[in-house]
C-alpha cells in the first residue's frame, strides 16, 4: 500500500508540474515576473513545511556541496526565466520537448564530468532525441534560422543540465533541506534579474492573484511536497521513465487545452526525443536498480518545470 500511495503523489506531482505552462497563460504578466511569483510563493511555502517538519535551519556541514546547491538553484531560476518565456513565444507543447534534451546534454558530458562510459545504448538513445529535435525544428531552423523563441528553449535545456549537474555534485543534502534552499536560490536568481530589469514595479496583481495562487502554491509548493514524499519509495527504474510523464502531459495539455498544434513531423520528433531519452537513460539504470535516496530535485532527469 505504502508504494502504491508514493507511486500516486508521484504522478500527481508530475501531472501538476506537466501544467505549469497551462497555468502560466493565464497569467497576464510578463514571463519574468510569473517565475518570480512562482519562486517566491513556492519557496516560502517548503520554508514552512520545512519548519514544520522541525528542520533546523542551518549552513550545510558540506559548504562545497552547499555552493553546488546554490549554483544549481541559480541554474533552475534562470531556467525557469526562458523556459517560460519560451512558452510564450513557440508555446508550451514545443518548448517543453526542446528543454528535455537537457538530460541527453548531461549525459553527453558524463564521461568528463563524472568518469561515466557511454555504452552503446546511450549513444543510439541520444542519437534518436538528436533525430526528434531535427524534426520538431529543422526545417524552419534551415529556411528562417533559430527563432528567439527556439533560442531561449535551447537555453533552458542548457540551463537544465548545469542544474542536473550541480545537484549531482551536491549528494551529502537531501530532502526537504535541498529542494528548500534549491529554490530559495532560484528565487533570488530571478529576484535580481527581475528587480535590475524593472525595479518594484509589477503588473497587475490583483486581477492575476488567483493563477498566481496556483502556479505558487499548487504546482510549485504542493508538487515539490507530493514529488520529495514520493520518490524515496520508488525504484530508480519507476521514477526515471515514468517521469516521462511531465512532457508528455504538457504536450498534451497544450493541444487540448491552449489549442496549440503539431505536425505531423513534430509529431514524431516529440515522440523520438521521449523515446530516446526514456532508452538512453533506461540503458543506464538497468544495472543500478536501488531505491531512490531522494538527494534533490535532479537526482534523476526530471525536473520541477
Amino acid at each position: 500500500m505504502k508504494v502504491n500511495t508514493a507511486f500516486l503523489k508521484y504522478l500527481a506531482a508530475l501531472l501538476l508540474f506537466g501544467s505549469n505552462g497551462i497555468v502560466a497563460s493565464h497569467i497576464l504578466l510578463p514571463s519574468h515576473e510569473i517565475v518570480f511569483f512562482r519562486t517566491l510563493i513556492g519557496s516560502a511555502f517548503l520554508l514552512l513545511l520545512f519548519i514544520i517538519s522541525k528542520g533546523r535551519l542551518q549552513i550545510p556541514a558540506n559548504k562545497k556541496h552547499f555552493a553546488y546547491l546554490l549554483l544549481s538553484g541559480a541554474a533552475m531560476g534562470a531556467c525557469w526565466l526562458v523556459l517560460f518565456e519560451a512558452y510564450r513565444i513557440v508555446g508550451v507543447g514545443i518548448s517543453t520537448l526542446i528543454y528535455y534534451c537537457g538530460p541527453i546534454i548531461v549525459m553527453a558530458l558524463s564521461p568528463l564530468l563524472f568518469h561515466e562510459k557511454l555504452s552503446a545504448a546511450k549513444v543510439l538513445g541520444m542519437a534518436v532525441v538528436l533525430a526528434g529535435m531535427f524534426l520538431i525544428n529543422g526545417g524552419s531552423v534551415l529556411t528562417s534560422g533559430l527563432s528567439k523563441g527556439l533560442i531561449y528553449a535551447i537555453l533552458s535545456a542548457v540551463f537544465y543540465a548545469v542544474l542536473v549537474i550541480s545537484s549531482k555534485k551536491a549528494r551529502s543534502i537531501t530532502g526537504l533541506a535541498n529542494s528548500m534552499y534549491q529554490l530559495a536560490a532560484s528565487f533570488f536568481t530571478v529576484a535580481v534579474f527581475t528587480l535590475a530589469k524593472q525595479g518594484l514595479h509589477f503588473g497587475s496583481i490583483s486581477e492575476n492573484l488567483l493563477p498566481i495562487l496556483i502556479i505558487g502554491l499548487v504546482n510549485t509548493g504542493v508538487g515539490c511536497y507530493l514529488y520529495f514524499s514520493s520518490i524515496q519509495s520508488l525504484s530508480v527504474g519507476t521514477v526515471s521513465v515514468c517521469g516521462y510523464l511531465e512532457p508528455l502531459s504538457a504536450v498534451i495539455f497544450s493541444v487540448i487545452l491552449l489549442g496549440e498544434s503539431l505536425t505531423f513531423l513534430q509529431g514524431v520528433g516529440g515522440a523520438l526525443i521521449i523515446g530516446g531519452a526514456v532508452f538512453a537513460e533506461g540503458a543506464g539504470k538497468r544495472k543500478h536498480q536501488t531505491s531512490v535516496s531522494g538527494t534533490g530535485l535532479q537526482q534523476q532527469t526530471n525536473s520541477l518545470i
